[in-house]
């Protein structure tokens, strides 16, 4: 699967799309991660992708033209209708594990576009195919959106995870229980140092060595963390 995101500052991008899990992923071939400036579709030699606002007001508006011209060059690069055009907006449908779940399936690629500025010229909802928010609350630009779909969808795509990891975790729509249950390691008991706590312990069923106990514990957790009130 291949990522385009669309963007003006794609060095904040750059280290955590190309680090880690998802670095191992690119360099198997697995995922493809292109990280597109903006301003090389602009026409003028300022390299101009914004305007102000018709009727006044603050801030400065990115142009339709501009970034009309990037999709129609991204999209000229796949056969076929084999991307998806993503607007990263708070306007958009909120982003959710069904959402990154239901991209994988669609099994194309994907062009994030990342707005920056006061916004986007409104034109630009007409030639995209969806929109999508991560929450509501206002970020300066559309890069951290992007990264969190990017990484939301391509970790659950074959080859990026050991499939183990992809049971039971939490907002799966696999199984109503939407919340993982707790994992615990080394060592046993400990006393924090940063807080003024008692000696914490490990459950003494997961040492137990009783796969189906264990397995049942877990089960029970996860359903008392899914419904737990807030």
């Amino acid at each position: 699967m291949k990522f385009a995101i669309l963007t003006l500052f794609p060095e904040m991008l750059e280290p955590f799309l190309h680090g880690s899990i998802l670095g191992r992923a690119i360099e198997q071939g697995v995922i493809e991660i292109e990280l597109c400036n903006l301003r090389d579709w602009a026409t003028d030699k300022h390299k101009s992708v914004d305007d102000t606002p018709y009727g006044g007001g603050p801030g400065m508006v990115l142009r339709v033209d501009v970034i009309d011209r990037a999709l129609a060059e991204l999209k000229s690069k796949v056969k076929g209708q084999r991307s998806k055009v993503i607007l990263l907006t708070p306007q958009g449908q909120q982003f959710t594990q069904a959402t990154a779940e239901q991209l994988v399936t669609d099994d194309r690629d994907l062009i994030l576009i990342a707005g920056h500025y006061e916004g986007f010229d409104e034109r630009v909802r007409s030639i995209v195919d969806r929109e999508l928010s991560i929450g509501d609350y206002v970020l300066t630009g559309g890069e951290l959106p992007a990264a969190v779909v990017v990484d939301a969808v391509a970790r659950l795509l074959p080859g990026v995870l050991n499939p183990e990891s992809l049971k039971d975790e939490s907002f799966s729509t696999k199984s109503s229980i939407t919340l993982e249950y707790p994992h615990y390691t080394r060592p046993d008991s400990y006393t924090p140092i940063s807080q003024q706590l008692g000696e914490l312990t490990v459950p003494d069923i997961l040492k137990s060595g009783d796969h189906q106990k264990i397995a049942a514990w877990r089960l029970n957790e996860a359903r008392k963390r899914t419904h737990k009130p807030l």
